[in-house]
């Protein structure tokens, strides 16, 4: 029951949200216009905020799907660990558009607000207050994920849950690598700018 879990999450994390809502509402694949991310930031540049709402609440809905599963099927805490990172890797890397995701944010989100609410609140809430002084979505979300070990192990969480929060720390740094490039050098897109095909 265990792998069950862990492949179905995958597989949930696959359906890429924006790439079919790019094509349904517009007729594009989304990862060919502006940042070339299948997620809800850059679904927000290109076709405006209502459908990045609903890339960013589905995205995030695959997330809480996946653990709420794991938790239906009683598997341990470390399986259900385990599906909380299948969910996020099939996200970011979806075997149904030829493993071309997004950075896995959104899905983060609702897999550690399953998992770990408290942390993920206390980080949350620290993330925005710097997306709303700074306005860079990378930032906020980098601030978001690499707070989340450190919260986590602060709370008294399992053992797997602060490992998890590392590993997901780890994946967001190295998918979020080149905005980090960008922030450094002061050249990183900030959000509000007109959604635009490019």
């Amino acid at each position: 029951m265990a792998i069950l879990a862990i492949l179905v999450g995958y597989l949930l994390g696959s359906i890429s949200t924006s790439t079919i809502l790019g094509k349904l509402i517009a007729g594009i694949d989304i990862r060919e216009h502006g940042s070339g991310n299948a997620g809800a930031t850059n679904t927000l540049r290109v076709l405006g905020p209502k459908v990045a709402g609903l890339v960013f609440l589905v995205d995030a809905l695959k997330g809480i799907l996946a653990v709420l599963l794991a938790r239906a099927l009683d598997v341990s805490d470390t399986f259900v660990v385990l599906t909380g990172v299948a969910v996020i890797f099939g996200h970011n890397w979806p075997v149904f558009f030829n493993f071309r995701g997004g950075k896995g944010v959104a899905t983060t989100i609702g897999v550690m607000f399953s998992l770990v609410p408290a942390a993920a609140t206390g980080a949350a809430l620290i993330a925005l207050i710097v997306l709303f002084l700074s306005r860079y979505v990378s930032l906020a979300s980098l601030i978001f994920t690499c707070l989340l070990p450190i919260v986590i192990a602060n709370n008294g969480y399992h053992q797997a849950y602060i490992w998890f929060g590392i590993v997901v720390a780890v994946l967001s740094l190295w998918r979020h690598r080149e905005n980090i490039k960008r922030l450094l050098k002061g050249r990183e897109s900030k959000i509000g700018l007109k959604r635009q095909l490019q």
